[in-house]
């Protein structure tokens, strides 16, 4: 395990402190007072609308016809360029969206609340499951279009039913792990348990099964849920004077960047090239969009790629798309072992001043989709953040 300062050391003992549960639904506008022009985004913002990567306009165009902002697709495209709509970075907004996925004031957020530590809450949209039209991987069609509708009504509006007491995500994300998930890149196991949990509750008429039903056949529901669960616990540390533990950590397509615990809301950013995939034979290497996807956070907090060595099969599948020595990578950058997962030897929280010194860059598994926004997914691969991000931050923080 690492060895940290004084102030890394805070903020590792807030995050370890924090106990996050699945806690309500709510659209955005209530949760975090989004207006109907702004779109949130994963990753760093872009400095202008012409350098919005395609699969994310096109989640953008989506969400504003959704919305009823525009009234069809081509209209809601002019009114991103023009600037009339505005796209923001999620976790400004403690929200975390996975891949090019992108959110508005009328979706429907999952709500995670620390009910421990220092009641930190976070916020993530409805996971797509595994229909092609799943707003996470960038398409612009009317699937894409009915299925926001779908999730953010009928699917809402049922899942809202089954709240009563919160659902604490730690024990759920500890039976994946012991069933060889990673909580990012695989999370079927999690996924069952959270929907045996939701099961009984969601019986009673026909929306309210169909629910339980689309939970059950989703194998990465849960990941959206860990995301804003990771979100919350590195959230706990935020304001934490001179820490250089990473809280934040994301990418757009063409930037990758992470936040830290010392400057909460400061992006530190670089460009991002694709994750190191096997493209299939059939699709040409150039249109790989580079790192993309809030689903970061999840690897930045010690899970995904960064304990690939606790998942069998993402370790066969995934372990020749690591750099060399990469299952070293976890006890070099890791603080110290989380309680929850004691037993396995699970370490969390990652200090950029760590990072830096050990002169290793973190990995995180990422989906890679298709850059001209046609494709959808079209590999999964690994992708080692840009060490110049971890510098800049230690830079800045020795400036403040």
């Amino acid at each position: 395990m690492a060895n940290l300062n004084a102030a890394d050391q805070t903020a590792i003992e807030k995050v370890l402190a924090a106990e996050p549960s699945f806690r309500r639904i709510k659209p955005a506008s209530d949760a975090v007072g989004l207006d109907k022009n702004t779109i949130l985004h994963a990753g760093p913002a872009f400095a202008k609308p012409a350098d919005i990567t395609r699969p994310i306009l096109n989640s953008a165009v989506v969400a504003l016809v959704y919305e009823g902002v525009a009234s069809d697709f081509d209209s809601a495209e002019q009114m991103i360029l023009s600037g009339e709509a505005v796209l923001n970075p999620a976790q400004d907004y403690d929200v975390v969206t996975p891949l090019a996925a992108c959110v508005t004031s009328s979706f429907m957020l999952q709500e995670i609340a620390d009910s421990a530590g220092d009641g930190h809450t976070a916020y993530t949209p409805i996971n797509g499951g595994n229909s092609a039209g799943a707003m996470r991987l960038g398409v612009r069609t009317e699937e894409s279009l009915e299925l926001v509708r779908w999730l953010n009504g009928q699917f809402a509006e049922a899942l809202s039913g089954a709240f009563g007491d919160a659902i604490p995500t730690l024990p759920i994300a500890r039976t994946g792990m012991e069933a060889g998930d990673d909580c990012h890149g695989r999370t079927p196991a999690a996924t069952a348990a959270l929907a045996a949990i939701l099961e009984p509750r969601l019986r009673e008429g026909k929306a309210a099964q169909e629910a339980a039903a689309f939970i059950k056949e989703s194998p990465s529901y849960f990941l959206n849920l860990w995301m804003a669960s990771a979100r919350c616990m590195l959230g706990a540390a935020s304001g934490t004077n001179d820490s250089s533990l990473v809280i934040g950590s994301g990418g757009n397509g063409a930037e990758a960047g992470i936040q830290v615990a010392g400057l909460p809301g400061k992006w530190f950013a670089a460009p991002a090239d694709p994750p190191n995939h096997q493209m299939p034979e059939d699709i040409p290497a150039d249109r790989a969009l580079g790192a993309i996807g809030d689903s970061a956070i999840v690897d930045a907090l010690g899970f995904g790629a960064m304990a690939m060595n606790l998942a069998p099969e993402q370790k066969k599948g995934m372990l020749h798309l690591m750099p060399d020595g990469g299952l070293e990578l976890p006890g070099l950058l890791l603080a110290a072992v989380h309680p929850a997962f004691g037993d396995l030897s699970l370490c969390v929280g990652m200090a950029a001043r760590t990072v830096v010194e050990s002169d290793r860059q973190p990995v995180v598994s990422l989906g890679v989709l298709d850059n001209e926004g046609e494709l959808g997914r079209v590999a999964g691969g690994v992708f080692s953040t840009p060490m110049s991000v971890f510098r800049d931050a230690i830079t800045a923080l020795e400036a403040a």
